[in-house]
């Protein structure tokens, strides 16, 4: 359900970011080869110290899950491992793979993020509008996003946005189209 008029409840109006947000995402994806996915982009000899797909892909598939899970859903099916967490935290280090023994496959890592974010758009479709109206559970973030809502908007719309610029700048460096 995208939102019109006549139906502006919350859940609706944050779903339409994540539409956007997960086209664009599906957009870049294209022409990205398998063995370049978790290898970060150069230029001429020098490395460019920039998150490469694997990465953006990776970090991004772990927030679904406090949406689903804090708009009463359950989220099990989509909550990452522990082993995903360590390396695409947002306190991880996103490292060139050049022998692809660190990141997972670029078909796991994807689906795992579609997966969550479909997930994710359900539960916001539904939700009750009070649910978006309760304070941020997640403390760290509070004073930027005071509400269930707020934070939500930001998972699905700037967070994702923010990390497909960088894949689109990493695109151009690998020679690819913008996307």
């Amino acid at each position: 359900m995208t939102a019109t008029a006549s139906n502006c409840n919350y859940g609706p109006m944050i779903a339409d970011s994540c539409r956007l947000s997960l086209a664009y995402a599906e957009r870049l994806l294209k022409d990205i080869p398998t063995e370049r996915f978790a290898r970060l982009a150069t230029v001429g000899d020098e490395v460019v110290q920039s998150n490469h797909p694997a990465f953006i892909y990776g970090h991004l598939s772990l927030y679904p899950c406090r949406i689903v899970a804090e708009l009463g859903h359950d989220a099990a099916s989509v909550t990452p491992t522990e082993a995903y967490v360590k390396i695409f935290d947002h306190n991880a280090k996103c490292v060139d793979d050049s022998e692809g023994s660190i990141y997972p496959a670029m078909d796991e890592i994807t689906e795992r993020f579609f997966a969550a974010h479909r997930m994710a758009l359900d539960a916001l479709t539904t939700a009750d509008d009070s649910l978006f109206k309760q304070i941020n559970p997640n403390e760290a973030m509070r004073g930027k996003f005071a509400t269930i809502g707020s934070m939500h908007g930001f998972y699905v719309g700037g967070h994702i946005m923010i990390h497909m610029g960088q894949l689109s700048a990493w695109r151009r460096m690998i020679g690819l189209p913008p996307g």
